[in-house]
């Protein structure tokens, strides 16, 4: 199962099911059924994207590195430069590490805005300001 590299998505084989049993493991994880790695998307000079291969012909695009955020004001969506990054909440190391998941806080042109969406998965960041 760890051949592949990935993590393992499921529920404990430790865990018991109610009656004071513990689980027994009736088959691994097929390689379809794993999960992927983090991707872990990092403050940079520039927005860089990776193409990342789906299932059935389908790409996805994976944030390496970002530079800017597309962020949610009174008067419309406005592309905004990132200056810094204050705080995760997945990771209080994320912020340190200058690392970019949902629901971090970055400083941006405009003010602080928080990250509405998941860059790791949908290849840009989009932020909501913070009054």
């Amino acid at each position: 199962m760890s051949q592949f590299g990935s993590q393992f998505h499921g529920r404990s084989s430790r865990k018991n099911g109610g009656n004071g049993k513990i689980k027994k493991k009736s088959r691994d994880k097929k390689r379809y059924e794993m999960g992927g790695y983090f991707s872990a998307t990092k403050l940079g000079e520039e927005n860089a994207s990776k193409a990342a291969r789906g299932r059935g012909a389908n790409v996805s695009n994976r944030l390496k590195y970002a530079a800017y955020a597309n962020v949610s004001t009174p008067e419309g969506y406005k592309k905004a430069k990132i200056k810094s990054i204050l705080e995760s909440r997945d990771n209080r190391n994320f912020a340190r590490l200058k690392i970019i998941t949902k629901g971090t806080v970055i400083e941006t042109d405009l003010g602080k805005a928080a990250v509405t969406n998941r860059p790791g998965r949908e290849g840009s960041i989009n932020a909501k300001l913070l009054r």
